[in-house]
């Protein structure tokens, strides 16, 4: 704790560094007033008490950072990046241009970030269509003329598109990763209001539970910081050399490979896929058609989120989402070949492929354990009503899990930034 609040000390201290912070914080103080401006014509009584009433609209809530409920502009929040972000990362495995492309350094991903912004257009409007869909079967917002509803359409699509450019001015101009900062200040921005709901609720009768709950949420917490800290080194030797009359080399190093590797990215990928049934669902179950309605229907009760079949495809989706996003961002190829050409070796094996076999090794199997317990965080609402019934904190881990790795993934990147800057003072 000390070393954190030293952290923040010296960032306050440094000025380069603090315009940075500053600036981050003017973005979110931005996003919040946005969030808070409704988009005309919606009862916003009748949409509150629509979401009280479905536990899914109220997940979905807390992720759109409460501008879903108030239904701002941006009620559609970066759920339309984010499944652009999919959709062009799984094409990346598919099509060998868009692989040659995103191995060309940052010009490959600024041209990849393009197209991601691009695709996310079509998305947004087709989710803000399905959004008036469902607002408008639950006589929420009147039937609208056509010029209106393209307005509208114009509207929550645009709200998202400034949200993704908030995100981006974080990532260039202040601290840390832009988009997962924006989830982050959405998620905290609700936290009081959940917290309020539910101490509002407690009776003495259920004090124990929410004891327990809370109890439960900080052993969550340390174990998400012990995970997210958790390395497994690898041991590597350098050969020695002689350059002239000088000796190189002869040291040996480490190199550390996360148990997490993938991070948060995993949890914002899968939610957003397992929430995108429910979606629909919801929007067909005011159809006419009675096959339609029927499909609708089942869909929703099998994916309640308190219901086995929604827990065990939650589980899966986020452990393969971490098995295939360490995939994209560590190459054991690359590493073995980048310790090959300096001279070095993992003790016991040969280099080139026989340590890149070896790396993707210890990698599969430490992901493995990353996986699982990112699965289980992920279902920890399901968990903690087994052993305390809190109904209304519907944070649950998934929440924890991004508020906690946000925090942690921002400190380092306020802690690089300051040594940076101390080599930048040493060198002049």
């Amino acid at each position: 704790m000390n070393n954190i609040l030293g952290i923040f000390r010296n960032s306050f201290s440094a000025p380069d560094v603090r315009s940075k912070l500053l600036f981050t914080a003017g973005i979110f103080v931005v996003f919040r007033i946005f969030a808070h401006i409704p988009v005309a014509g919606v009862d916003l009584v009748a949409l509150k008490t629509l979401f009280t009433q479905n536990q899914f609209l109220g997940l979905l809530d807390i992720f759109s950072g409460g501008t879903l409920a108030n239904f701002s502009v941006m009620a559609l929040g970066l759920n339309p990046y984010i499944n652009a972000s999919i959709i062009l990362q799984l094409l990346t495995l598919v099509f060998p241009k868009l692989e040659a492309l995103s191995k060309e350094g940052e010009t490959g991903r600024q041209k990849i970030n393009q197209y991601t912004r691009i695709l996310t257009v079509p998305l947004a409007v087709l989710q803000a269509i399905g959004m008036y869909a469902l607002l408008r079967s639950q006589s929420i917002i009147s039937l609208l003329d056509p010029i209106s509803l393209i307005a509208f359409i114009i509207t929550m699509t645009a709200g998202t598109m400034l949200l993704v450019w908030l995100g981006e001015l974080i990532s260039e101009k202040g601290i840390g990763n832009g988009i997962s900062l924006l989830i982050f200040a959405g998620i905290v921005g609700r936290i009081p209001v959940i917290f309020g709901q539910t101490i509002s609720t407690t009776t003495a009768s259920n004090l124990f539970n929410m004891v327990t709950f809370l109890a439960m949420g900080l052993l969550v917490i340390a174990s998400i910081v012990v995970i997210n800290e958790a390395t497994r080194q690898v041991v590597v030797h350098y050969a020695k050399r002689v350059r002239g009359n000088k000796m190189y080399g002869g040291q040996s190093t480490h190199l550390p490979l996360r148990l997490n590797q993938a991070g948060v990215i995993p949890i914002i990928f899968a939610v957003s896929i397992v929430l995108l049934p429910s979606l629909i669902a919801n929007y067909l179950t005011a159809s006419k058609n009675n096959a339609l309605h029927a499909i609708a229907t089942n869909i929703t009760l099998w994916l309640n989120p308190d219901g086995f079949f929604y827990n065990a495809l939650y589980f899966l989706l986020v452990v393969g989402f971490t098995f295939f996003y360490t995939a994209v961002i560590f190459n054991p190829k690359k590493i073995a070949g980048e310790i090959q050409k300096y001279g070095g070796f993992i003790p016991g094996i040969r280099p080139g492929n026989p340590t890149s076999q070896y790396l993707n090794f210890i990698l599969t199997r430490i992901t493995l354990a990353g996986a699982v317990f990112l699965g289980l965080i992920a279902i920890f609402p399901a968990i903690t009503k087994l052993f305390a019934n809190v109904q209304t904190f519907v944070l649950g881990g998934t929440g924890i899990l991004i508020v906690v790795s946000v925090v942690l993934e921002t400190i380092k990147s306020i802690e690089a930034k300051l040594v940076m800057r101390s080599y930048d003072k040493f060198s002049k």
